[in-house]
């Protein structure tokens, strides 16, 4: 790989990683913020992200919300986990796009990509090329001991 597009990789992988940190952290020391109201405001599939809005299941939306994304960021910045942590990252735009989501218009301005969709293959994109050990903690930490002993751990490692 060249240097340009290490430098070009390792820069969407940080710039990735602070925007999902920063929308994390953000909603972390906010003790007001819940998912509650985009939740409820679904169009696509009301019943299951109602259900996800209900008083038993909220705390636990939230909180899965408020450190996955801060976590995802983590992850990207650092670039450790990247692989385990973009699938994972993939997964939660999918689940935010689709509650906002009237087929074949996720917005006003969008025909069925918006930004989420965005998010979603380039999150699969780094996952699937090793961003991780592009400037990143990867390579250093697939050659601790114990990715010796575990060696599926490096397949998630990157």
């Amino acid at each position: 790989m060249a240097k340009f597009q290490k430098i070009s990789l390792f820069l969407l992988r940080v710039s990735l990683g602070w925007m999902f940190f920063y929308a994390g952290i953000t909603k972390v020391i906010n003790p007001a913020w819940s998912a509650e109201g985009y939740l409820n405001g679904a169009k696509t599939f009301a019943g299951f992200y109602h259900w996800l809005a209900s008083p038993g299941i909220l705390p636990v939306t939230n909180f899965v919300n408020e450190w996955g994304l801060t976590l995802l960021g983590v992850s990207l910045v650092l670039g450790i986990f990247v692989r385990l942590s973009s699938t994972l990252g993939a997964f939660l735009m999918l689940l935010f796009y689709l509650p906002i989501l009237q087929f074949p218009y996720p917005n006003a301005h969008s025909f069925i990509v918006d930004e989420h969709i965005i998010y979603i293959f380039a999150l699969l994109s780094l996952g699937s090329i090793r961003a991780g050990r592009v400037l990143g903690l990867e390579k250093w930490c697939s050659d601790l001991p114990v990715c010796s002993k575990f060696p599926k751990l490096r397949d998630w490692l990157g």
